[in-house]
């Protein structure tokens, strides 16, 4: 069977891609080979996925058909594009998509000149199939391309079209967002605790409350003002927790979170 997908890099982002596509059936593992240099996670992706392996980028350049995936570390962009350089002809053009944290659309087609080039941004909630991936399109993709990097994120969760310029904005906000998030579902259990709940039904407090506020603004397409609005009685204890969420300046330092990591995603952009 002829392979469509290749895919650089088997680590755990990588994995998560892998797969979500393979379970949704976007490909048949037949169709995919991964590139990966430790022998002992080569042997595991082999068992676990039945897709071909291999230690030689080289190949999975030259196999695929359709796609190639960079799913490495970004400190390893320029080797990767040194090695693949020779090999790269107009006659075979797979769509290269990369996840590569700071690796701009202009780094990538300078090394995969006259190529149809995606950049994606994923987050960690990828791994379970909830992910939120910003895609930007280089000069040489047309709607056939955008189709094939649309699929292949829908498989992990949802996805969003931007301009590059945008991409910073989109790492201080769903990039490192799970961070802000777990740290809200930790201090949350930390109120619990300090309220007098057991630690472990504390954290089942917070993460479900989490969880199915999240669902239910997702579900439902309602603002969040206007749920906040619903759960607010007059003199109630809901208003009470949000005048002192308000004094100590909890929405400002969530806005300046994201602010300040948007600034240094564009600072390691920059090298």
């Amino acid at each position: 069977m002829t392979i469509k997908f290749g895919l650089i890099g088997g680590g755990v982002m990588g994995e998560a891609l892998l797969s979500r596509l393979i379970v949704r059936g976007i490909y048949q593992a037949s169709e995919v080979i991964v590139s990966e240099p430790q022998p002992s996670r080569q042997s595991f992706l082999k068992q676990q996925y039945e897709v071909a392996v291999t230690a030689d980028n080289y190949l999975v350049f030259t196999q695929a058909q359709e796609a190639v995936m960079l799913a490495v570390k970004p400190q390893a962009f320029s080797a990767i594009a040194q090695e693949l350089a020779d090999i790269i002809t107009t006659e075979h053009s797979p769509l290269v998509i990369s996840i590569l944290a700071g690796v701009s659309l202009s780094q990538l087609e300078a090394a995969f000149p006259q190529l149809p080039v995606i950049r994606a941004m994923p987050n960690t909630p990828a791994t379970v199939g909830a992910g939120m991936t910003a895609l930007c399109s280089g000069a040489y993709t047309n709607a056939k391309h955008q189709q094939t990097a649309q699929q292949i994120f829908s498989a992990v969760g949802e996805f969003v079209e931007v301009s590059e310029n945008l991409m910073d904005a989109v790492t201080g906000l769903s990039g490192s967002g799970p961070a802000y998030v777990a740290l809200m579902v930790e201090a949350m259990a930390d109120g619990g605790v300090a309220a007098g709940l057991p630690r472990a039904v504390a954290n089942q407090l917070a993460l479900q409350t989490v969880l199915g506020t999240a669902t239910l603004l997702h579900e439902s397409k309602m603002h969040p003002a206007e749920l906040k609005d619903r759960v607010t009685s007059p003199g109630g204890t809901t208003i009470a927790a949000i005048a002192q969420l308000e004094r100590a300046g909890f929405r400002s330092a969530l806005i300046e979170a994201v602010k300040a990591a948007a600034q240094r995603s564009q600072e390691l952009g920059k090298g």
